[in-house]
């Protein structure tokens, strides 16, 4: 597809998918702005790109937010406090950035004469479904002020929207992958590092059914959002999954494949523990296929074996310990508010 605008806005684009999906963006010849507090730094992303700029921001600053805005074509808007487990932490900080300031922002982006807003919301607004397939009307089922802040602030954008300010949502599934900012407290993720550098998975659970998304996938997905014409994606919501797994086959695959990228390996161990965590969900993502003709490429395999290649290629040093790449953990210890 062609590009439709110049000048991207990406809030939060030095976070993990943020930190894989500005260096393609910069690629397919845009130009983008990354606004982002920086809790994890931005020292992985392409600064010397003459057409990215980086300012640390915070959105619940809507003067700032909006001053910075001006200029700039379309927004993907990714910052917030991700996560469940990110919900341990003070719930005012979770509430202020992921709920207070999602209206002011979208009025300051329709104000700033912002073409278009890409808003990732989550699959896990779904909460707990026994339904074999569960499409964009499904009810929304929060379990978490996470969850429940994510599904909160989709009719906002549609609030807003008319025909010079297209909103489009995307509610993507669990994400996995290597990505410059990497997060190793997503659930592929996690059982991969565990694999590799524990030789052992403990599984909480087991049974829980969790969609999942490649990053490579998550930024396709981005990219068309960003590009598809504004009638077939005006105040539509889009679920965005691909492999549908259990956290056991999960774990299984994860072994397989470890011994595979690692053959002097002998086994990896499995073990169970009980879990008070029991979203479990499996999405239908038939409709932007239907729509937009997008379908997922990269399997979860893909995943965990990008990252055993990132954990031998050595770019992944101290990956059990180093609170970089666990969001709950760098929070706490900034004492973030």
């Amino acid at each position: 597809m062609s590009r439709m605008f110049n000048r991207i806005f990406v809030t939060g684009g030095a976070g993990y998918v943020g930190s894989r999906l500005v260096p393609q963006l910069l690629s397919s010849g845009y130009k983008v702005t990354v606004y982002d507090i920086l809790y994890f730094g931005s020292e992985f992303l392409p600064k010397n790109d003459p057409n990215l700029r980086v300012i640390e921001g915070d959105i619940r600053n809507t003067v700032k937010l909006g001053a910075a805005l001006e200029g700039h074509d379309a927004v993907v808007h990714l910052a917030c406090i991700s996560n469940d487990a990110s919900f341990e932490l003070d719930e005012n900080l979770s509430t202020s950035v992921n709920y207070d300031a999602f209206e002011p922002m979208v009025l300051a982006a329709k104000k700033a004469g912002i073409k278009r807003f890409v808003y990732a919301s989550s699959s896990s607004v779904y909460g707990v479904s026994d339904k074999p397939d569960v499409t964009e009307d499904h009810p929304l089922v929060p379990l978490t002020l996470y969850n429940k802040y994510k599904g909160l602030c989709e009719p906002l954008l549609r609030k807003h929207t008319d025909e010079k300010f297209i909103g489009v949502t995307f509610r993507p599934a669990t994400v996995c992958g290597y990505a410059p900012r990497q997060r190793l407290d997503l659930s592929v993720n996690i059982l991969t590092n565990h694999a590799v550098n524990n030789n052992k998975i403990t599984v909480f659970g087991g049974s829980q059914l969790r969609p999942n998304l490649h990053i490579q996938d998550y930024i396709e997905a981005v990219q068309l959002f960003l590009a598809a014409p504004d009638e077939k994606i005006s105040n539509e919501i889009f679920n965005v999954g691909y492999q549908n797994m259990s956290i056991m086959d999960i774990a299984e695959l994860a072994r397989k494949v470890v011994l595979q990228e690692y053959p002097d390996r002998k086994d990896i161990e499995i073990a169970t523990m009980p879990t008070a965590d029991i979203r479990s969900y499996h999405i239908n993502s038939d409709k932007i296929y239907r729509l937009l003709g997008y379908r997922p490429r990269h399997t979860i395999e893909d995943a965990v074996r990008e990252l055993c290649q990132a954990f031998k290629a050595g770019k992944l040093p101290n990956s059990m310990n180093d609170d970089f790449y666990f969001n709950v953990r760098r929070l706490t210890r900034l004492k973030a508010a």
